[in-house]
């Protein structure tokens, strides 16, 4: 089974390796890094969700990659798509999504591989359009989709959350094909491959 692999100049998006998986439960069992979601992972549940995404790869070719840098193949974390057919009162949709660990924040490597991802949606998925949400408090993240030239539609409760949890308000981006072809806004150039 072939599945798609993408390249920025400095990122390799690809399938996951079991060598990521200590590394990933690092980053899961990080608060900072998870101070967005509900809760840290513990190792067997990190596992089980990049299994997860590996097995969703395999299956569709494409998904949540695990990110690695070209220069020195270290695993930081990952980034790509995900279909989401009936969880949210927007879907079917596909969401883009990042987690990266903490010591490659704020060097563009968010930016960097999304804009690669927004790209396969559009000119290889032919997706009419891909959305990012988060919680409401995630400025961080807030600004990348915003970088990414996505633009504001809404604000809604995750249905996977309490109404009275302090992360159950989510605020929704969206860009859709037309805008992101009328308007390229990567300056990294990528490629994609197709690997066995």
């Amino acid at each position: 089974m072939s599945f798609y692999q993408l390249e920025t100049a400095r990122l390799r998006l690809r399938q996951w390796q079991p060598s990521d998986f200590p590394v990933f439960a690092q980053l899961n069992a990080d608060a900072q890094v998870m101070r967005y979601f509900p809760k840290c992972l513990s190792t067997a549940e990190s596992q089980q969700l990049a299994m997860r995404f590996h097995d969703l790869i395999q299956e569709k070719q494409w998904g949540f990659w695990a990110v690695e840098l070209k220069e020195n193949q270290q695993f930081i974390g990952f980034v790509g798509l995900h279909a989401q057919p009936e969880q949210f009162s927007f879907s079917p949709c596909v969401e883009i999504g990042w987690r990266l660990t903490q010591q490659y924040w704020q060097q563009g490597y968010a930016t960097e591989a999304a804009q690669a991802c927004l790209a396969f949606a559009f000119e290889v998925l032919k997706l009419e359009a891909v959305v990012a949400f988060t919680a409401h408090s995630n400025l961080a993240s807030v600004k990348v989709m915003q970088r990414l030239g996505m633009t504001y539609l809404q604000d809604f409760n995750h249905p996977a959350l309490a109404q009275n949890d302090s992360l159950a308000l989510h605020v929704l981006y969206q860009i859709t094909q037309d805008a992101f072809l009328a308007h390229p806004q990567s300056p990294w150039s990528y490629t994609i491959q197709t690997t066995n």
